[in-house]
């Protein structure tokens, strides 16, 4: 039971401590147009149309695409921005992928 509190705990610190990156996700959908996708990233991320053009052609090829990496919070924020934009987005910390 000690075993498992501990990695429980080292797990929660993980979490809330600042050193471990986050990053969000962008997941590929079967609603969003591909242009929409790289307007959206250019809009919310400043990307030059190359780099979210890119970005959004790993999203439709590989099903997924990191679009940005900081702290939990900051991810926090640019997921709930994506989902404003009805994109299906996620957070996840640098160290799980």
């Amino acid at each position: 039971m000690v075993k498992i509190a501990d990695q429980l705990e080292a797990e929660i610190q993980a979490i809330f401590s600042g050193d471990t990156p986050w990053v969000t996700i962008v997941w590929d959908d079967p609603v969003n147009l591909q242009t929409y996708v790289v307007y959206v990233f250019m809009e919310l991320f400043g990307y030059p149309k190359s780099r979210a053009t890119e970005l959004m052609l790993q999203v439709h090829n590989e099903g997924k695409a990191i679009v940005s990496s900081g702290s939990r919070e900051e991810m926090e924020h640019d997921v709930a921005r994506l989902h404003e934009y009805g994109l299906w987005a996620t957070l996840q910390r640098g160290d799980q992928l």
